[in-house]
């Protein structure tokens, strides 16, 4: 916190030499280039995505891109041609947001996540972070919430940038906005369904349940 006002003049109070003013004025100009080329950098990157506007406005629906560069970000790191993904979970895999699934006779020794997507990641956890602090999307943040009482924060947001990366590959394979009802019916649990043994077991362990076989 700044203290009082006229503490502030008196620490600005005496005077300022000639290599100093020199000094300022270069820190100045040095600002000032660096703004210019920032404004031309960005100029330029416009100009290479207006091939992709279509693509780009899309991308620009899903929850957490909250501005133009996020989404291009977006797609100068995974393109926009799914089909060079089989389906949504390789480009997670890809991204780096599935956790890796190493287990040996029925013994997990590790679920941390690749450190594939150096650039990618963080984005989509920046982007993660984003909307579940906000109560436009309450399908993603009542998922967080869920998530976050189970497995903590970090995996929590991961899983989220995973939805959302899941979200911007089949927005960009069918070419259709963000669409939150259909994540609000897939997180609507049937009065009436039947699973399998074996999916029972599967949903038993994801929520930290060790299953031992009666001999």
């Amino acid at each position: 916190m700044l203290g009082k006002v006229e503490d502030i003049r008196l620490a600005l109070d005496g005077m300022i030499t000639s290599e100093q003013r020199q000094k300022m004025n270069i820190i100045l100009q040095h600002y000032e280039d660096l703004g210019k080329c920032k404004s031309n950098l960005e100029s330029l990157i416009l100009s290479l995505i207006e091939p992709y506007a279509k693509e780009l406005s899309l991308v620009c629906t899903v929850p957490g891109i909250k501005n133009l560069f996020s989404a291009i970000a977006v797609i100068s790191e995974i393109g926009v041609d799914m089909s060079v993904f089989p389906t949504a979970k390789h480009l997670c895999s890809w991204a780096g947001v599935t956790p890796q699934n190493n287990e040996s006779a029925g013994k997990k020794h590790s679920v941390c996540i690749s450190r594939a997507g150096v650039y990618i990641k963080p984005l989509l956890v920046q982007c993660a972070n984003a909307v579940v602090k906000s109560d436009k999307h309450p399908e993603t943040k009542s998922r967080y919430l869920s998530i976050k009482k189970r497995r903590g924060h970090k995996r929590a947001i991961i899983a989220i940038a995973r939805i959302l990366l899941t979200a911007i590959y089949h927005i960009l394979k069918k070419g259709e906005p963000y669409n939150s009802e259909l994540y609000k019916k897939a997180e609507t649990i049937p009065a009436s369904h039947e699973i399998t043994v074996e999916q029972a077991i599967l949903i038993a362990q994801r929520h930290g349940y060790s299953i031992i076989k009666e001999q």
